[in-house]
């Protein structure tokens, strides 16, 4: 096994927005990068989206040598993946293709690469199934838009994963300043979207039975335990909630309401009007402000909260399991 020294080419698979993150991310720190998509016009747009990403990066801080003009297009799949030391697959999430994709990156890829996959929810074994060659470098490692700033990336292996290619990963992306989090074991969604899809289930409902509208909630995130979970996460700020006694004494007070039917645990149906309620709610909050200036605004607020993060939580680290 190599070490992540030796990486210096990374290949990536689908540039869609998170690959585009990706291929951001990795030209900032130095690395060269071979993009392979055969959707047309794909070189058009993935220059464009690291170009207006560019200035977040300098921002932020950029490798020796980090330069969009390592960046290289390759349609042809075997030809892109012939001298990877690293390959990021990101194509659509459904199963039957990110398998075949996989299948066929494991045919063509040098044998110590990693093939690291961006899915959401989609477990490792299930896409290692069909590859012939090395299933055991296959890891799942799904980041969280936008790639380029966020810095979590859960990585996750499957049952035929050798730890020794889950580690290189985890290794690889902590030197570009992230914060891999090696997850114990499968489990559909992971971890974080787990999470956020049990506040966007209660979301949809809150808006469906008409008690807030989408900005309301919005705001009770961004103005009440979002503020919180920025700096210690659930858990912690529970946990300072009980007192000097902590969590023993918050379990103590408030286990029973766990019991109460304030959630609503599934889904409600996606009605055409519920769908309405979210998209008019969405573009009303947004009015006339175009996407990209809002992704300037998130970019901008990512990177001084990432500094703040670092000032009042220095060395956080998730490079062991959970």
């Amino acid at each position: 096994m190599t070490s992540t020294s030796s990486i210096k080419q990374v290949t990536v698979v689908g540039t869609g927005v998170i690959g585009n993150g990706w291929i951001t991310r990795f030209l900032a720190n130095g690395f060269r990068v071979i993009a392979s998509d055969p959707a047309p016009e794909v070189e058009a747009r993935t220059r464009d989206a690291v170009s207006r990403a560019w200035s977040s990066m300098e921002k932020m801080g950029m490798a020796e040598g980090a330069s969009q003009d390592n960046l290289f297009f390759e349609p042809d799949l075997e030809k892109a993946l012939a001298e990877a030391d690293f390959v990021q697959e990101n194509v659509p999430e459904r199963e039957e293709l990110k398998r075949n994709v996989i299948a066929s990156i494991d045919q063509y890829a040098p044998e110590e690469a990693v093939i690291a996959s961006s899915t959401s929810g989609i477990l490792p074994s299930t896409l290692q199934a069909d590859c012939a060659r090395h299933p055991e470098r296959v890891i799942v490692a799904h980041p969280f838009n936008p790639v380029y700033l966020m810095p979590l990336v859960e990585l996750v292996g499957g049952e035929k994963t050798d730890d020794a290619f889950v580690e290189k990963a985890r290794q690889f992306y902590e030197s570009m300043n992230m914060k891999p989090l090696v997850v114990r074991q499968e489990i559909e969604g992971h971890i974080a979207d787990r999470l956020m899809e049990a506040i966007w289930r209660e979301s949809l409902h809150i808006v469906n039975d008409g008690a807030a509208s989408t900005e309301e909630i919005d705001a009770s995130i961004i103005y009440g335990p979002g503020l919180r979970w920025a700096l210690m996460g659930p858990f912690m700020t529970l946990h300072m909630g009980g007192g000097k006694q902590g969590m023993r004494h918050l379990l103590e007070q408030f286990g029973p309401a766990l019991k109460l039917p304030w959630t609503k645990l599934e889904a409600p149906e996606l009605t055409d009007e519920l769908s309405d309620k979210v998209i008019t709610g969405c573009e009303a909050q947004t009015g006339d402000v175009e996407m990209e200036k809002l992704e300037e605004r998130r970019d901008a607020f990512l990177i001084e909260l990432q500094q703040l993060l670092e000032k009042y939580w220095p060395g956080a680290n998730l490079s062991g399991n959970v």
